[in-house]
Parts: C-alpha cells; structure tokens; sequence
C-alpha cells in the first residue's frame, strides 16, 4: 500500500539513528505498550513477562501502585483502588452520577468542574489517575527500548469526544510523554491486521470493513473503506460506558440473587463478586460450565445461561452496528471483512452474535488485548521519522457538525458530521448593526437547527471591527480541526486584519448515549427544525426591515412624508412586529413585503434628497467631466 511520510521537517533521523517510539493503548481494563523492532511490531512485556498492565491504581499514605497488586487489593480497599478510570475522562462531575451508584468511589468536584475521587492520599481526578498507568507503561517502553522514548501514538475509542480526547493527552503530558497522535482504536487494529495488503504484498482491493471493539469498558463500532491503499473511517459509534465490566456486572448480580443477598451491598462484597463473575466469563470461554461460589454458597454457570444474561448488552453493541451501517449508507452485506478487537470479544455468545450480524466469520487471529497497541506502534513508528518511505494515511471523522451561532439562535454548520479530519473549513458573516465594532462567536456542536438544542462548546469576541453600515464588514470565521480531533476556532475582519482565537477545550464531554440522542433528535425533529429555522430567519429579516426604517423616519420622516404617509408606514410596521412575535414565516414575510411597497416612494425621496446634497454648490458640468 502507499504509504505517507508525516513526520515533522527535520523528525527524519540519519540512517544510522532509530528514534524510540511505542504504542500505547491505555484501555479501560487493561494497558499495554508496543513497538517496532527489526520491521515487526510486538507488545513489550514487564520483567515478570507479562505484556498486559492492568488499568487499576492504588492510593495509600506511602506510595501509589499501578497494575495487578493493586487490582488484587480492590476488594479489600475499595475507596483508594481506581478501575474503569477511563469511563470517567473528559467528564462533568453530573455526567458520572450513575456510575457513582454502580462503583464504591467518594466523588467530589474541584474548581473547574472536573471530577475527583477522595483517597487516604488526597483528592486524584481522571487525569492524574491515567498519567499515573501511563507513566508505568512509559517506563516499560523506556527500559526495552534502551533509553528515553522519543514520541509515543496513544489510542482513545472512536467515539471519544474533544474533551475526552483532551484530557487523554493531558494525562500525557502529565506523565512526560511526548504525543506524537492520538488514534482511533478501530484504526489501529486494522492497520495490525495489515487488511491493506493482499498476500504478494501489493495493495489490497478497495474493502468496507467492521472493526467492533468491545473492550472492558468502552465499545466501538467503525466502518472503514479501503480504497487506493487509504483507510478512511466512513463513520463511527458505540457506547463509551459498555464494556466487559457491564458484562460482569450481570453475572454479579445473578449470583447476588442467586446467593439472597440482596442489591445492597457493602464495596468489598461488591469487589468481590465483580472478580468472581469476571472469572466465571472468563473460564467459560474454554469450557461449557464452570463452578462459581461466594462464601457457603456455590452453583454452577452454563454458556446457556451466560446467554441470558449477556444478551440484553450485546444487542445494544449490535443496535450501535445499525446505526453505523446507516450513517455510512451501507448494510451489514456491504461489509467484507469483520474485525473484533478487545478482550470481551472473547466471550464466544459476542463471537457468535456478531457472525450472526454481519454474515460471515469476523478476524480474531491476533491477540485481541495486543491488536490495537500493536496498530499504534506502527504508526508511532513513522511519525516519529523511522520510516523513509511513505506511510499509512488514516483519515478519520468527527461524530457531531460543529457550527456558529448567528442572528435569531439559529446554527450555521461550518464542518459537518462524519467529515474526515484533519479539516480546516471557512465562512464569511457579517454585521447586524450599523457601527457595530465588535462580534461575539459561539461555537456549537450538534445537528438540530436552534443553538438551544445544539451542545456550547466555546464563545469569545472579536473586537476592534472598524464602524461600518450594518452588512459591510467581512469576518472570516475558520473552522481547523486537527488530526486529534481538537478544534480551534479563528475570527479576522478582512479589511482591518484584527482577528481572535480560541482552541476548545470543554472541561467535560458528551457521552456517547447524548451523541446518539442528538442524532435522533435531529432525524425525528427534521420538518419542524425547518419550519422554525424559516421562522427565525424571517424574523430576523423584520428586525432588521424594522431598525432601518426607524432610522430613515427619525432623520427624513418629517420633512419627506405626509401625515397619511407616516400613518400608513406606522401601521405596516406595527403589522411587521405583532407578526415577527406569533406570525408564521410565510406571514412575517408577507408583512415586509407590504412594509416594503410602502416604503418605496418613501426610499426614492430620501435618494433624491440625498444627491441634492452631493451636488449642493456645484454644476451639472462637473460631474460630466471625465
């Protein structure tokens, strides 16, 4: 496949030099790191040999510990063990209300409204917690690389929004990793899978191709098209708070029920049969029944059973399948290649459920834990310069239009959903007031035609815009969003070069099920976004026909008009208002119509009166001169 070099100018080492990059995919459950090493990609494993870091961190008095010591201790220290920290990145302290019901943690909010989680150490918020396993896995990659990484590509899912993605690299930066790409998870796994090529080597035929990840606690859906040697991500969805630990979280409560214990629990017992439910999924992935036990009590779990309980999750990681499909304008017989990536799809009812789906037998050759840091090292490894001939172009695609707030809260879309990025996209708008000197941007996310159904993302100003007629100044409001997904946002006044910027960065994020809701809203409320899109622009236009013609009547309406005239013209205005405040579009627009007939005879004296004045104290005869 042709491959795209997109290292920095001056990133190419000399030949004999090889810069030290890895992979890192920093997951819900579990963390791993990669590399490539004599042209093979592998997961580099710690000193006891293992290559999966366990995403759980402890807080005591002394010390901070990462990995499997401190996911063993989660049952009997519930309070300062984080796990699923992931769930809780680039959110608001009200997006994770519910998740505080399901997990033991204290939650409080600091001062920017980002979450933390009270330990015997202090507070930690979300980004804190992911540099702390970041700084573990960094380390590993250090130790086998022989010196200190020079750039590392993290993965995040598909569907992670601006401020999830921000915080990520936040966490980053914070454990002294150089960035040098955030990655689509689906991308990487099929970039691992090496679907671009056929088995000469030469570029595969153009292909669609499903990458469901199901992980522990995120899911994603991406469509892929391969076309020319070029992935690009047609469209994207899931689920960022499903995952395997939804799946134990059934078998938990099963066995609660079955054991009569009840649904309120102390946080040691609940730690404790989240582990033994995990274990019972896990080992049913080799065989048909397992014995499970908690205390006195013990049965026995079947893969038919296992079914009944997993079914009800599975069919909403099928139903973010559909959604996918159709936002791509594809169905599932489009699809040629099927990949699933991420420890749940283990579980052989996923397995099952997702044949089922598609049609046909889904990749799971590679490691599913490994695939998608073994995808990052990859391109971790061209970005960093160790490539010298062209290398992978991943396009990728923003799930939600991002647009401007104009006259009448209306959005304007400037980049719409599912365009691949990185994409820069301007527009031209303009003032709404005579002399107005200043411009205030709002930068909005959604799909609905009001700003009050859209998601606020940012607002700033634009100030020192020369005075102008209402319509005259030109402002070029661009649009740029990086190849992370971040957006920043720049306003310059075209004839003054004045302008402003601002990079987005929300303290907390959507969740994936608002995406979706915002997706529905916007299909089932179409005709009467319309409608009131229609509205709202008619009124606008009223203002604007009303304010212009009180400042024609306050300097010309006296000397220019009669009494009838001017009782006329005030009628058609007052007309115009009690429209603009109840009419439809079609009624608002037809009294400015008749406020414009009106005015008309009224617009020629003013014209009139007004070259008077320019040829007040000369001739006819200079203004015939060439």
């Amino acid at each position: 496949m042709a491959l795209l070099q997109i290292s920095e100018p001056g990133q190419t080492p000399e030949p004999h030099e090889r810069k030290r990059a890895v992979g890192i995919d920093l997951g819900t459950t579990n963390s791993l790191v990669a590399t490539v090493r004599s042209g093979s990609a592998e997961a580099l494993p710690a000193q006891d040999g293992k290559v999966i870091l366990p995403s759980a961190v402890r807080y005591t008095e002394q010390r901070v510990e990462v990995g499997e010591g401190a996911r063993a201790e989660a049952g009997d220290d519930p309070y300062n063990t984080l796990i699923s920290i992931k769930r809780f990145m680039g959110r608001g302290i009200a997006d994770i209300k519910h998740f505080g019901e399901q997990l033991p943690y204290r939650f409080s909010e600091d001062s920017s409204g980002m979450p933390s989680i009270e330990t015997v150490a202090g507070a930690v918020n979300p980004v804190q917690v992911s540099a702390e396993i970041l700084k573990v896995l960094a380390q590993r990659g250090a130790e086998s690389l022989g010196g200190p990484l020079d750039g590392a590509v993290i993965t995040v899912p598909a569907y992670f929004d601006d401020a999830q993605r921000q915080a990520t690299k936040d966490a980053a930066k914070l454990a002294g990793l150089n960035v040098l790409r955030l990655l689509n998870e689906p991308t990487a796994a099929a970039v691992a899978y090496g679907l671009d090529k056929s088995e000469d080597g030469s570029d595969a035929a153009d292909k669609t191709i499903a990458v469901y990840d199901l992980g522990g606690g995120t899911f994603d859906i991406s469509i892929l098209r391969l076309s020319k040697g070029v992935f690009e991500v047609l469209s994207t969805g899931g689920d960022s708070a499903l995952g395997g630990d939804d799946f134990d979280r059934a078998i938990a409560e099963w066995m609660a029920a079955e054991a009569g214990l009840g649904t309120d629990h102390d946080a040691g017992t609940q730690r404790k049969l989240l582990n033994a439910a995990c274990a019972a999924k896990e080992a049913l992935a080799s065989d048909s029944v397992v014995d499970v036990t908690y205390g006195d009590w013990s049965a026995q779990l079947d893969r038919d059973r296992l079914a009944e309980l997993l079914d009800p999750l599975i069919s909403k990681t099928l139903r973010a399948c559909k959604r996918a499909l159709r936002d791509a304008d594809l169905s599932a017989e489009d699809v040629q290649e099927v990949v699933l990536v991420g420890g749940s799809t283990r579980t052989l009812r996923v397995r099952e459920k997702v044949q089922d789906f598609f049609g046909r037998a889904p990749h799971a050759d590679i490691d599913p834990d490994q695939v998608v840091a073994i995808g990052a090292a990859i391109q971790a490894d061209v970005l960093v310069g160790n490539k010298s001939r062209e290398d992978l172009l991943l396009l990728d695609v923003i799930p939600l239009s991002l647009g401007i707030e104009t006259m009448g809260g209306l959005t304007e879309k400037l980049i719409h959903r599912n365009t691949t990025i990185p994409v820069a996209k301007a527009q031209e708008f303009t003032t709404f007031k005579d002399g107005q000197t200043a411009m205030a941007i709002h930068v909005v996310q959604g799909e609905r035609e009001l700003v009050s159904d859209c998601r606020s993302l940012a607002r700033f100003e634009l100030r020192g815009i020369p005075p102008m007629v209402a319509g005259a100044a030109h402002i070029r409001v661009t649009y740029q969003v990086d190849a992370d997904g971040l957006l920043s946002v720049t306003a310059m006044e075209k004839s003054s070069g004045v302008q402003a910027e601002i990079t987005v960065k929300p303290s907390y994020g959507l969740e994936d099920s608002e995406i979706t809701r915002m997706l529905q809203d916007s299909y089932a409320n179409a005709e009467e976004d319309i409608a009131v899109r229609a509205q709202r622009e008619a009124q606008v236009e009223a203002e604007r026909t009303l304010e212009a013609m009180i400042v024609a009547l306050q300097e010309n309406g006296a000397e220019l008009l009669s009494e009838r005239e001017l009782d006329e013209l005030e009628r058609a205005m007052e007309a115009l208002r009690l429209a603009h405040n109840g009419g439809t579009a079609e009624e608002i627009r037809a009294r400015i119509d008749e406020l414009n007939a009106l005015s008309e005879p009224f617009a020629a004296r003013r014209m009139d009166a007004s070259i008077k004045r320019a040829m007040q104290g000369h001739s006819l005869d200079e203004f015939d001169k060439p």
